[in-house]
């Protein structure tokens, strides 16, 4: 097994976030909850990039920040509508997810 960290972002609904997340790419790996009308904790994945949604209120704080390093960060752009930004470290777009947890999406510049 690599060694990883994965980012806990706060979420108030995983389906609703996994699909937005579906939009970059993610898919669900697995889902846990304790029982019935429990809230849920998700692994999305992208490759080898891991996400962990979580219903639970105490494990982050909406509004939090990922970096996603991409390959084509264009594709990113058409697919949300925004523009790529130009930074001496990448072309990048940023984004928010429906709980307000920020994405900043970058192809690093060569």
């Amino acid at each position: 097994m690599d060694e990883q960290a994965i980012p806990v972002l706060r979420v108030a609904d995983v389906a609703v976030s996994a699909a937005w997340y579906g939009r970059l790419g993610f898919e669900v790996e697995w889902e846990h909850r304790f029982g019935a009308g429990f809230p849920v904790f998700a692994e999305v994945a992208r490759g080898d990039v891991r996400l962990f949604l979580s219903e639970h209120e105490g494990d982050a704080r909406p509004g939090g920040l990922v970096y996603l390093r991409v390959r084509d960060v264009e594709a990113v752009a058409r697919e949300f509508g925004v523009v790529v930004e130009e930074a001496p470290w990448a072309r990048e777009v940023e984004l928010r997810d429906p709980d307000g947890n920020r994405l900043r999406v970058g192809t690093p510049v060569e």
